[in-house]
């Protein structure tokens, strides 16, 4: 139950039926202040009917909640109009304080508290540290300030700054500041970043993707452009410009001190970042000063603008420009369209206005000057103080609300203002105090649980226990307005657990805090980008790889000494669309091994398949072991398709590197991807798989061709498209084959028509000519790896080491403090414990190459088809246009 001074009952009490008498629903009196028209006679009436005004019911407040909502749920999908309602602002902090955060900082605090700035020295110590007092000091802007130019302001801004530093005798050496600017402002990140490197320079977002060539050098600075003025000041040559850049400017202009802005942070972010670690959950920033917002951490992903899918972001609501006629209209009175009326931003700032400390005491001078003019207060006379805009302050609305000292502090006040109060006077202006206080309390607490509404439905969860950090001249200073700000806000969101935490220093100790986090996610992102930079290959060095690759080709085509083996396959054409008929393929290239039974007819291409699995144990075992398990395989399948007995053509697909003698014909060159059975290597493949079946016994099958599963990926997509000549797989391994003109060719018979090369590009640059593009990452895998100083393009590219690399990154940086506060797993130390699917499902591996390729290679219009089954449609596919070819030469 809340009491108000002056014997009032709570406003709670008939919250839906205040309305004055006479008075249409969701009209307010507009005669009060207006001369002319009808007054009530009695004095009594007149102070009923204007204080009523002031009036909100529940369901007023509610409209209010659901509308302020709707606002900012528009603002964040990007649907809100050029004019919205509230700006949904990001601040790019990314979370709440950790604790740890330790160092001294400089803080300048500009528009936090009207027209003054402060500057402080704060010295964070970490959780278990001691507690060490910051320094400040305020200084006043004078009015020709507020109003002048750009430079005038931050000239002095950097003035007070140099005083503060000179009065503290602080040194001179690596001064990190924040600057806390409470306006409206449009920020791309909390710092930016500019890349300097052999190309591609210029600045970039930190939230845009990153493309470096070459070397790199970092300069971070944040940038923060003003919206528009709020507060009272009107400096003109500022919005829309960078205001972070204009203080650097009057810094370098003072020139004393060597200073670096490392993050720019709105005051509503600082009170949030403030909150004492270990409170619990402070997730939203609450401030009423001279003007008013709030602040939340949003989930990233319902940020349009972000275009991020994960963590967590702050949003500055900006919610004092809220001004929705429907929502705000019923609730607005004569006085407020008066005091907007006279105020430097007319139209503007609605909602702050109504609440915002700026304001109170305004709205109180205009009430009391419309009674007193009324012959309700003062015997009717007015004094030019009262009639002056601004003679009533906030310190002093909250002085005469006061239960206990409030009277006497009502008689000092009114006489300083040249008045002469009665004793009945002294109540009344307290019943106006009150009035115009409550309301905005109430205003203010709705506005809140629509931030907790938005919160808790973005958390899914049924209770939300969250903690609120407060701030502002409204709040410290005025006990009532703080209590009834809480009890409205447990009747409109009854399904949150609010605790409210006064910030810490004004919010300043929350300033120096994010620019801890900035200045170390600066020191942290230096480490990172020197890190990846040897992975940041340059056009320059991407065309050497090509020159090295082409060549390379060159030698491995006439038989020469090369890394790449470039082995002719026999397969002498691509499918024409007319083969026919049922095909075994059999599919060997890793843990699993598949049967297939292919039917290509007219329609289509139909496929059953069955996997079966390769145990360790056979595929390290014998060579025997293992192309027996193979033919145990092909017999269950059989039967279980009910192909017993019948002697399709078969097409085996082998995904090692083997030289080709013949279309069915493969000499195993050595094994890969964990395989290493003995008596395979140097021998025929074909022969092995047909020398178990003959031990099988009972089983016929018509080997026709062996391939590797690359040629059968260009074969699958060659069904579908006659102009595909090459083949790309990027798995577990990578290799890739192309068409070839015969007559390059050497070793293989004829010159005439085409033949496809199996490239085996893994082994490409095992003579050495990577060495320049390995780095310390590449060489711990490689020691690793079961095949050291071979394979060497395989393990930079495959999907049997990156996930490996990555985790030699990832424990790299652990080392350096830039990942998980420096704490080492021991199951991050656990060899192939990070997959590289995480990194499928973290990045998208293809639209960069196919970038990369049109950026390398310029005259050729290259498509990219996804081979669908290439390893087992594609080897019944190499069988049947073998066949089709057999045919074609026997008539």
């Amino acid at each position: 139950m809340l009491h108000l001074p002056g014997g009032q009952t709570p406003l709670w009490n008939h919250m839906d039926s205040v309305e004055p008498a006479g008075l249409q629903p969701g009209k307010r009196a507009s005669g009060c202040p207006q001369k002319g028209l009808f007054q009530p006679s009695d004095s009594s009436e007149l102070v009923q009917e204007c204080l009523q005004q002031f009036k909100v019911t529940r369901t007023q407040l509610q409209q209010i909640q659901a509308s302020l909502l709707d606002s900012m749920e528009q603002a964040l999908t990007g649907e809100a109009s050029p004019a919205p309602g509230v700006r949904m602002l990001p601040t790019y902090v990314g979370s709440t304080p950790h604790g740890n955060e330790q160092g001294n900082f400089v803080v300048l605090e500009l528009g936090a508290s009207g027209a003054s700035l402060r500057v402080l020295w704060v010295t964070l110590t970490g959780i278990k540290g001691q507690r060490v007092e910051p320094k400040s000091q305020e200084f006043v802007i004078p009015q020709e300030v507020v109003l002048g130019t750009g430079q005038q302001l931050f000239d002095f801004a950097a003035h007070c700054l140099f005083e503060f530093l000179g009065a503290h005798s602080v040194g001179n050496q690596g001064l990190q500041l924040g600057f806390s600017f409470s306006f409206p402002c449009h920020q791309t990140g909390l710092d930016r970043v500019r890349w300097r490197g052999n190309r591609d320079s210029g600045w970039r977002g930190n939230a845009a993707p990153m493309k470096a060539f070459g070397s790199v050098t970092q300069l971070f600075c944040p940038q923060s452009t003003l919206i528009s003025w709020t507060k009272g000041f009107r400096c003109s040559g500022v919005e829309g410009q960078d205001v972070v850049q204009l203080l650097r400017d009057a810094i370098q202009r003072q020139g004393a001190y060597s200073i670096d802005v490392v993050a720019v942070v709105n005051d509503t972010v600082g009170t949030m970042m403030g909150c004492e670690p270990g409170v619990g959950s402070c997730e939203v920033g609450l401030v009423i000063d001279t003007g008013t917002n709030v602040c939340y951490m949003e989930e990233a992903r319902h940020v349009a603008m972000l275009d991020e899918d994960r963590g967590r972001t702050c949003i500055s609501v900006e919610w004092g420009s809220f001004n929705d006629d429907g929502a705000l209209g019923p609730v607005l009175t004569t006085f407020d369209h008066a005091l907007d009326h006279a105020s430097l931003n007319p139209g503007a700032q609605r909602f702050e206005k109504m609440i915002g400390g700026l304001y109170l005491g305004e709205l109180v001078r205009l009430v009391l000057a419309h009674l007193a003019q009324h012959r309700v207060l003062f015997g009717g006379y007015t004094s030019p103080a009262l009639l002056s805009q601004g003679s009533i302050l906030l310190e002093h609305v909250a002085e005469m609300e006061d239960p206990t000292t409030g009277a006497a502090r009502v008689h000092t006040i009114l006489q300083e203002l040249g008045l002469s109060p009665e004793a009945s006077d002294a109540e009344l202006v307290q019943r106006v105090c009150a009035a115009v206080c409550s309301r905005a309390a109430q205003l203010c607490a709705a506005a809140l649980a629509a931030i907790l509404s938005r919160l808790q439905r973005s958390r899914e969860q049924q209770i939300l226990q969250v903690t609120v950090a407060t701030g502002g001249q409204v709040l410290e200073r005025h006990p009532r307005f703080r209590g009834i700000l809480q009890e409205t806000v447990k009747l409109l969101a009854s399904e949150c657990n609010v605790s409210f935490i006064p910030s810490v220093d004004g919010g300043g100790r929350g300033v120096a805090m994010v620019t801890a986090v900035a200045a170390r996610l600066a020191a942290h992102r230096r480490l990172l980008e020197e890190t990846l930079a040897p992975f940041r290959l340059s056009h320059e060095q991407l065309a050497t790889v090509q020159t090295q690759m082409r060549e390379a080709m060159a030698k491995g085509l006439r038989r020469e000494a090369s890394s790449l083996r470039m082995l002719p396959t026999y397969v002498r054409a691509t499918p024409d669309g007319s083969e026919r008929g049922d095909f075994l393929a059999l599919d060997l290239g890793g843990t699993n091994f598949r049967v297939l039974l292919v039917r290509v007819a007219e329609g289509g291409v139909q496929i059953v398949n069955q996997v079966y699995s390769i145990p360790e144990c056979v595929a390290q075992g014998s060579g025997q072991q293992l192309f027996d398990h193979i033919v145990d395989c092909i017999v269950d399948f059989q039967q279980k398709q009910g192909l017993r007995g019948q002697s399709l053509p078969l097409g085996f697909t082998f995904s090692f590197p083997c030289k080709q003698l013949g279309l069915d014909q493969g000499i195993l060159l050595n094994w890969t991807k964990g395989f290493n059975a003995s008596g395979c290597e140097g021998q025929d493949v074909v022969y092995l798989l047909r020398e178990a079946i003959k031990r099988r016994q009972a089983v016929e099958l018509n080997v026709v061709a062996i391939v590797n599963d690359t040629v059968g990926t260009m074969m699958s997509c060659g069904y579908e498209d006659p102009r595909c000549e090459m083949g790309l797989i990027v798995g577990t391994g990578t290799n890739a084959c192309y068409m070839e003109e015969l007559q390059n060719v050497a070793g293989v018979a004829g010159d005439s028509g085409h033949m496809c090369i199996n490239m085996e590009w893994g082994a490409f640059g095992d003579d050495g000519s990577l060495g320049m593009l390995s780095t310390c990452f590449d060489v711990r895998v490689d020691q690793a790896s079961i095949n050291p100083g071979k394979q060497r393009f395989e393990k930079m590219i495959s999907g049997m080491y990156l996930g490996e690399i990555v985790r030699h990154i990832l424990l790299h940086l652990t080392s350096l403090g830039v990942l998980f506060q420096g704490q080492q797993t021991q199951r991050l130390q656990t060899r192939d414990i990070f997959k590289t699917k995480f990194l499928s499902e973290i990045e998208s591996f293809a639209n960069l190459v196919a970038a990369t390729v049109r950026e390398l290679a310029p005259r050729c219009v290259v498509t990219f088809l996804q081979s669908e089954d290439g390893s087992g449609k594609g080897a019944a596919l190499v069988t049947a246009v073998a066949c089709r070819l057999a045919q074609m030469a026997c008539v």
